[in-house]
């Protein structure tokens, strides 16, 4: 089946030679149903408009657009080509895939995403126009890590081939962002990677047993939101926050460790990093349900598979393949029972998870998805000399365009739902 992108959530156009005797209230029920472009995930009791369900007739309701399969499309018969290129001004070098000249690049974007709930057909594309105007007038934010802002320049890149006219923004602490003036709607990020504010403490100024070891320490205060986004929870209509890759040895060795704090002192006995990552967890999500205005809708992002092969980033692991993995590879790559170097997504995700459990923040599961694209990474390709000799290969963040163009298509379809769903409620 040919479909392309822009023919999805096409508002219709209402007939100017509508016949006067329609009463207003059916030609208002016509408006509402037309233009509500509304996608849904997987949730009981609601359904998606009657549009949708011409567009896509099993891709809604109770779809889960994150479990299914990837399918090759080399002709490109079934997505078009991206939404954007190597000139997109909100690229970041180092995943700009094709200003560096990635190998495989065809190859990367040529794979659609077909999710098990639509009946063998890809993943409905956005319509950045149609996104736009649907959430016009309003803003939405992205807080944590560099993942997220992996995500973020996805979402900038292609939203902004429905508005040319998009300029960086910055505001309120916002580390970076984007304003469309045709549609008047704001995106912004906010660096926040462990959520909760964390401060260098060199070894002078501590007062620690068996600290002749130690350079320094990380004191994370578990109750305190990290400065850059404690000031942003009435700003914005759509939250999407992220946090986990920072969680590791890797980044806080035993000489420089992450020491937890709760009400200005030290936490007794003191938590290894995991334990600290879930009394992270349950403070930053006690602190959102409180502070952040119920109508604003709050998505959080589950974990982003890593793909080192043969060693960890700093240990020559590599990630240079030309095909997804198979789904029977899966478990030897991710599942923690074989302790291998990309185990932690889905240990993450198991804290986030109960952390998240009973709150009105909405999960949004792309790992599984994600697991197969070991060929999607920049790996070599990072646009700087010597940047492989100095931080290894980069089979973390994707290319661009790449994967996170499908987290965008799910996200977005995300977003318009909630918004729909918050304003009949």
């Amino acid at each position: 089946m040919k479909m392309v992108r822009d023919s999805h959530y096409p508002p219709p156009k209402l007939s100017r030679r509508l016949s006067s005797i329609v009463p207003l209230l059916i030609l208002t029920v016509i408006l509402f149903y037309t233009t509500s472009n509304i996608l849904s995930p997987s949730s009981p009791g609601v359904t998606t408009s009657p549009l949708l369900r011409r567009i896509s007739p099993r891709c809604g309701g109770g779809a889960d657009l994150t479990r299914g399969r990837w399918s090759r499309d080399p002709g490109h018969r079934l997505q078009r080509l991206p939404l954007y290129d190597a000139s997109c001004p909100f690229h970041r070098n180092a995943w700009n895939c094709l200003r560096n000249a990635r190998k495989n690049m065809e190859a990367i974007i040529s794979w659609v995403w077909v999710p098990e709930g639509c009946g063998g057909s890809p993943l409905p594309g956005i319509d950045p126009s149609a996104f736009l105007a649907a959430v016009r007038g309003r803003s939405i934010g992205f807080v944590g890590d560099s993942l997220n802002e992996n995500f973020l320049v996805a979402f900038l890149c292609v939203l902004r081939s429905a508005d040319l006219g998009a300029r960086k923004w910055k505001r309120r602490g916002a580390w970076r962002g984007a304003y469309f003036p045709k549609f008047d709607v704001t995106v912004g990020y906010h660096r926040a990677v462990l959520l909760a504010k964390y401060t260098w403490q060199p070894v002078e100024l501590l007062d620690l047993p068996h600290q002749e070891k130690l350079k320094g320490i990380y004191k994370v205060d578990v109750d305190v939101p990290a400065d850059d986004w404690v000031n942003i929870t009435h700003f914005y209509d759509v939250l999407i926050f992220n946090t986990g890759h920072w969680w590791g040895l890797d980044k806080f060795p035993k000489e420089t460790p992450l020491v937890f704090y709760k009400g200005g002192k030290p936490i007794v006995p003191p938590l290894e990093i995991f334990d600290g990552l879930e009394a992270v967890l349950r403070s930053m999500i006690s602190y959102i349900e409180r502070e952040v205005p119920k109508k604003i809708v709050k998505i959080w992002r589950t974990q982003s598979p890593r793909h080192f092969h043969g060693g960890d980033w700093n240990q020559n692991g590599s990630c240079l393949f030309s095909e997804p993995l198979n789904h029977e590879e899966l478990d030897s790559w991710f599942d923690p029972r074989n302790k291998g170097v990309n185990k932690e997504a889905r240990e993450v995700n198991h804290v986030i998870q109960r952390a998240v459990e009973g709150t009105d923040i909405h999960l949004l599961n792309l790992t599984h998805l994600s697991e197969f694209r070991a060929d999607a990474h920049p790996a070599i390709w990072l646009g700087k000399k010597d940047a492989v000799a100095t931080w290894g290969q980069d089979c973390m963040h994707w290319c661009l365009p790449g994967l996170p163009d499908t987290w965008v298509d799910i996200l977005s379809a995300n977003i318009l739902y909630y918004l729909e769903a918050e304003r009949r409620s």
